[in-house]
């Protein structure tokens, strides 16, 4: 919530003077936006990487998205030339995971499944040199809403290197409605691919006949969702935290609250204290 207001750097130093250990740099247009070439450069890199060792805060995880799998082919090639600059700079300040989204067009879904698994085979080379784990999260209107389907496009990469991540907000589209987070999140894990959790809360889109969000004209091709603090949404948490838990989930749990900037230092004190609760204990 603070990528309008301050630059990377001092999104590390807030979240020290918050308590966090740990940051997920999401698109920003000082280091990688989305759909567009990096724009961090050297003197950038060489700031962060002071920044990390003054506030002993690290960057954790990165959260690109490109649109790799563009069924243009010109655009896809650019999208792929945006991630190997994106690894080498990933490398640089020593990040070993990023977590990144399917893109694509869903009304064209098979060709840009088609598209993203070329894109993978083009960077598979790059991810294994740099060491870099990537964990894949079906984002709403991506070329694959559904957990189950895109649990399954990554297992059909059959690298090690590739995972899941788990969007609890996106826990109503990743089901249809259904909301059964348990039996999503134990079936990532069961296939050896839950590397990452987004934190934080949504309301349920299908319930009261679909109007529990109002969108105009009725059908528009859009999907509406929602990054809330826990407890403003449906997620059903205690069934989220206790599967995690029973799993022996050892990965990372980023919170990913927005679109409350007003509240962004209580929010984010509040969402570190829920996960410490949760997990330390």
């Amino acid at each position: 919530m603070y990528y309008m207001t301050m630059s990377a750097p001092d999104t590390l130093r807030k979240a020290a003077e918050l308590g966090f250990e740990h940051v997920e740099l999401s698109p920003r247009s000082d280091f990688h936006f989305w759909h567009h070439y990096p724009k961090a450069d050297s003197a950038l890199i060489d700031e962060l990487n002071r920044a990390q060792r003054q506030t002993g805060v690290t960057i954790r995880t990165l959260n690109p998205v490109f649109n790799w799998s563009a069924v243009d082919e010109q655009e896809r090639r650019a999208q792929v030339r945006n991630w190997r600059r994106l690894l080498e700079v990933a490398d640089r300040l020593g990040v070993r995971d990023i977590v990144s989204e399917f893109s694509g067009d869903r009304n064209r879904a098979r060709e840009s499944e088609h598209q993203w698994y070329r894109s993978i085979e083009e960077l598979t080379p790059d991810f294994e040199r740099y060491g870099i784990r990537l964990a894949m999260e079906a984002h709403p209107y991506d070329f694959v809403e559904l957990h189950d389907r895109a649990l399954e496009i990554v297992r059909g990469v059959d690298e090690d290197w590739i995972g899941y991540e788990y969007c609890c907000p996106h826990t109503f589209h990743l089901s249809d409605g259904a909301g059964d987070v348990g039996r999503m999140i134990r079936s990532a894990a069961d296939a050896g691919k839950l590397r990452e959790v987004h934190v934080s809360d949504s309301f349920n889109h299908r319930a009261n006949d679909g109007n529990r969000y109002i969108i105009n004209p009725p059908g528009a091709d859009v999907t509406v969702h929602q990054h809330n603090e826990i407890g403003m949404g449906e997620v059903p948490w205690d069934e989220v935290f206790s599967t995690l838990r029973g799993t022996g989930f050892d990965g990372v749990l980023s919170v990913c609250v927005f679109g409350w900037h007003e509240k962004a230092d209580e929010i984010n004190r509040r969402m570190l204290e829920r996960l410490h609760d949760e997990f330390d204990g």
